[in-house]
């Protein structure tokens, strides 16, 4: 596998990162490969324009993730 190392990052980039990565439950190197490959696409049907948002009855908040996952919510 390649790597790759990210210089002079800001302090509040680097928080923001591993924050998004601890609610994705990654680590961080998963999560900006994650980023990246959603960004960049696989190569299969990169060029493919991204799904329509889904709209349900109400806002899905990140409280309301943390309520449900407290009751046991898959």
């Amino acid at each position: 596998m390649s790597s790759i190392m990210i210089k002079d990052m800001s302090p509040e980039l680097h928080r923001r990162l591993r924050m998004d990565a601890k609610r994705h439950h990654r680590s961080m190197t998963k999560h900006v490969v994650a980023i990246l490959e959603a960004f960049l696409g696989t190569g299969v049907g990169a060029d493919d324009a991204p799904p329509s948002p889904v709209r349900g009855r109400f806002e899905l908040t990140d409280a309301w993730l943390d309520t449900a996952k407290r009751q046991g919510r898959p």
